[in-house]
């Protein structure tokens, strides 16, 4: 997902060493404050659907688990595809248009989930345009998301990208925490339709809010290929997705694994979750730059796999919101970690490229799970899911080790 960047620019793309005006502490974290909103409302629109989604499909419209997977996963999808290009309308079109455009994308996935809720009679139809309402949701997701980074990072300085990241990655997690149990709330009192109709008017919203906002400096720059890139940070890209894998199961299988189990509250799992890692953020967000970014992405992966393994063997529904929150507080800091050491294989004019590839592996991870996920609850039950997730966790920490222990041969070589 698009919350997360290292460098200064996301896309590849320099940014100026300074805001053009000095800015006091209090201006500076209100002007974050005010980009990010933008990346909350997008993700408030994301979170909403997210406990719904699964059980609209499986059961309402009569679809299979794997089908129910692939209609969460069509958005992350539609973000793998359109990740490269939001690059370069931002570098072209400047950060305010590509957050524009992004708005715009997501109240039209809105609009088309409303009209998927009116056409459930024509379950086919339906699930036609709810699977189209997600490709544009993944399309708007992937322009708002670097797009905001780069405008907050435009406004306030590159001195301030690190803040600017917190504040991004912590909009994100918690309008996702805010967002499930909200959905649940309104599917319950006013109907699905009105999930809809919600998602379109707050992106309806952060468009008019963008409009009226101040834009910055489209800058260029010259960069490697795309390709070469992502190369360079293949091993680190797969780290992210090993860990990814979690919070996909989680978000997409945590409604239908508490159904299954004839536990009530699973809303508040994904709540938990995003809470945690809001929380982790908060509280150590310099703990990569005092042990590294290989020692925290070991611990990280390790934590995560006790919450996904205690979500596999949960007999309660409190020892599975313990599971959630564990796997989320622990999934908090691999991007960062990773992505850390993933830049600085690069030059500093290509660390933006590098983290935009090293995205990638976000998004594609967040595809997949999806309907393998799905293919395994069908064969072996809805708790062997994060079993798989675990298992993908602990090879993460067996990767991130592999990684460590390279970079320090080539430090001494």
């Amino acid at each position: 997902m698009s919350d997360d960047s290292c460098s200064p620019s996301s896309t590849g793309t320099p940014v100026p060493a300074a805001a053009p005006r000095p800015l006091t502490p209090a201006k500076v974290t209100r002007q974050i404050i005010a980009t990010a909103f933008f990346t909350f409302l997008v993700y408030l629109a994301i979170g909403i659907p997210m406990a719904v989604l699964p059980g609209y499909i499986h059961l309402d419209l009569g679809y299979s688990s794997v089908i129910a997977g692939l209609g969460i996963s069509v958005q992350y999808f539609a973000t793998f595809v359109s990740r490269a290009n939001a690059g370069r309308m931002i570098d072209t079109m400047g950060a305010k248009h590509t957050v524009m455009r992004g708005m715009l994308l997501c109240s039209a996935s809105g609009g088309l989930l409303l009209l998927s809720a009116l056409a459930q009679p024509l379950p086919f139809l339906s699930l036609v345009l709810l699977f189209a309402s997600r490709a544009f949701l993944g399309l708007g997701e992937s322009l708002v998301g670097t797009g905001a980074i780069m405008w907050g990072v435009g406004r306030v300085g590159a001195e301030n990208t690190a803040k600017m990241i917190s504040w991004n990655g912590i909009a994100t997690y918690a309008a996702l925490a805010i967002g499930a149990p909200l959905g649940v709330v309104l599917d319950r009192s006013l109907g699905f339709a009105m999930i809809g109709l919600t998602g379109m008017l707050l992106t309806v919203l952060g468009y008019v809010l963008a409009r009226g906002g101040p834009a910055t400096p489209v800058v260029q720059g010259e960069q490697l290929s795309f390709k070469l890139v992502l190369r360079k940070v293949f091993a680190y890209g797969m780290g992210l997705a090993f860990g990814t894998i979690g919070f996909g199961s989680i978000a997409t299988f945590i409604t239908l694994y508490y159904a299954d189990q004839h536990w009530s509250g699973a809303a508040f799992a994904l709540t938990a979750f995003s809470s945690a890692f809001v929380g982790a953020r908060l509280l150590f967000a310099n703990v990569i730059t005092r042990f590294g970014g290989y020692r925290v992405a070991v611990v990280c992966f390790l934590t995560e796999s006790v919450g996904l393994l205690l979500l596999w063997s949960a007999t309660t529904p409190a020892l599975a919101l313990l599971g959630a929150a564990l796997a989320g507080f622990g999934f908090a800091l691999v991007f960062p970690s990773l992505g850390v050491e993933a830049v600085n294989l690069v030059s500093p004019a290509n660390r933006g490229a590098a983290l935009a590839a090293y995205s990638v592996f976000l998004d594609l991870a967040l595809g997949i799970t999806g309907p393998l996920a799905g293919a395994i609850a069908g064969q072996l039950g809805y708790p062997q899911v994060f079993l798989f997730a675990a298992i993908a966790a602990i090879g993460g920490v067996a990767l991130s080790l592999s990684l460590y222990r390279s970079a320090q041969q080539g430090a001494k070589s």
